[in-house]
């Protein structure tokens, strides 16, 4: 079972080429912070594109609990009527965050500096992943939490009241707990400060300064400092959500792979602190070209042309780039089963507390389809077959996350033989047209009866 309703079995089968443009949906980090940051500001803020896949709309539904105003007026397009800085109201129920660590993060930072109370659950995912990363930093504030052995949901959230601001040093590279420090200095007095070692993607300090808060970022020998001045009055905003990368990244990966594609994916945000990706995809030889680069909303933006490379080799992945591109692994990794010789890939620890141990969960379906990977607490290997030359044929474990079931759908879409995944039911979290979107371009993609 999967943590929204029956497992849902799936098998993708070798494809024919895969031809079209592929309308991802909007980002996802962007469709969070949009809704978090208009229910904070002071009047109505309108949202084109939003990502409604079940993770933001558990965000929207957390952000009426808190006492925003929160309308799907249809087509991606909503309005949120804010509550201002410090005017969340207490929740009447339980926050449920699904399978969002992303949103359940973000929510405890924005209410962590109000006097209020709020308990925080998800679905069975959600509630292994730990919340200490989030906890401790906002204890510094005077806030409190009480939740299950090893810091895990169900979760009380009690907000300090007049509350101070901080100076933080994150200990691991995470826009999460960078995030959430900055949302909960929002309504501390004085300065709220955040250093960050190793950059990570910066859509909060550019939304915050888009709303009207005061935050300079600064490059030092210490690392990156972000200073946010406290209890400032937030402007509603008109956003345009941007395509997300990190979706995107399944159709692209898929035309890498499959002989004779190319596929147009449109306007995709390509923020340098999300797009490594796509660098590391050329490094490797991908036929990858942007076309029509542009800025909007803040945000650099492309079309992303993709097409069949059976050229690729395996390549080091730098140890700096991963906050660049940490959601992008699993499907790196199939796409490195794909190319000629050993990719490394380092600086990866962070993905054994995703929504899964990512790096075991990939090792262990791509040894599956007969491919060579070698693992560390810090790193893994996967030792490449070439275009065409992973055998497939097997049945791998999606351990309820989202990014392993469609990177694995995508391994057998260019396997020799059929690979399936026991749950492709949370793919609706984040990309809920997955499925015929990749139908639409070409993808032989099958459910199976349980």
């Amino acid at each position: 079972m999967s943590g929204h309703g029956p497992a849902i079995p799936m098998t993708a089968r070798r494809s024919g080429p895969l031809k079209g443009t592929a309308h991802v949906p909007g980002d996802k980090s962007i469709s969070h912070r949009s809704l978090i940051l208009g229910a904070l500001a002071v009047g109505e803020t309108r949202i084109s594109g939003l990502l409604e896949g079940q993770d933001v709309l558990d965000t929207a539904a957390a952000m009426q609990a808190f006492g925003a105003e929160v309308v799907d007026e249809g087509g991606g397009d909503w309005r949120v009527h804010g509550v201002g800085v410090g005017g969340f109201g207490e929740p009447d129920d339980v926050i449920d965050c699904g399978n969002s660590g992303t949103g359940v993060r973000l929510i405890m930072g924005a209410m962590a500096t109000t006097a209020i109370a709020a308990t925080f659950t998800g679905d069975a995912s959600l509630r292994k992943r730990p919340m200490g990363r989030i906890t401790d930093p906002l204890a510094l504030f005077g806030t409190r939490a009480v939740g299950r052995a090893g810091g895990r949901l169900p979760m009380t959230v009690v907000g300090a009241g007049d509350a101070v601001g901080v100076r933080y040093v994150l200990p691991v590279a995470s826009a999460q707990v960078k995030s959430a420090v900055l949302l909960a200095g929002l309504n501390a007095r004085g300065d709220t400060v955040v250093v960050e070692p190793e950059a990570t993607r910066d859509h909060t300090e550019r939304m915050l300064t888009g709303f009207g808060a005061q935050v300079a970022v600064e490059e030092t020998g210490e690392g990156r400092v972000i200073t946010l001045t406290g209890q400032p009055e937030l402007s509603p905003q008109k956003i345009a959500v941007p395509r997300d990368p990190s979706s995107a990244a399944f159709p692209v990966c898929a035309a890498l792979l499959v002989e004779g594609s190319d596929v147009l994916v449109p306007n995709i945000g390509l923020n340098p602190t999300r797009a490594g990706l796509y660098f590391t995809l050329q490094e490797m030889g991908a036929d990858l070209v942007f076309e029509n680069e542009r800025e909007e909303g803040g945000e650099p933006v492309a079309d992303l042309r993709a097409r069949f490379s059976p050229d690729m080799k395996g390549i080091e992945v730098p140890p700096e780039r991963a906050p660049s591109m940490i959601d992008e692994y699993p499907i790196l990794s199939v796409v490195t089963a794909f190319a000629e010789g050993p990719t490394l890939m380092q600086g990866v620890k962070e993905l054994r507390v995703k929504e899964s141990d990512r790096i075991d969960a990939m090792a262990q379906g791509l040894r599956a389809c007969g491919v060579e990977v070698e693992e560390t607490e810090d790193s893994f290997t996967v030792h490449g077959l070439g275009a065409g030359g992973v055998p497939g044929g097997a049945t791998c474990a999606a351990r309820l996350d989202h990014r392993i079931a469609m990177s694995f759908l995508c391994c057998g879409l260019a396997s020799k033989s059929a690979v399936s995944v026991d749950d492709a039911g949370p793919i609706a979290t984040s990309f809920p047209v997955f499925e015929p979107l990749m139908a639409e371009l070409g993808a032989q993609l099958v459910r199976r009866n349980t």
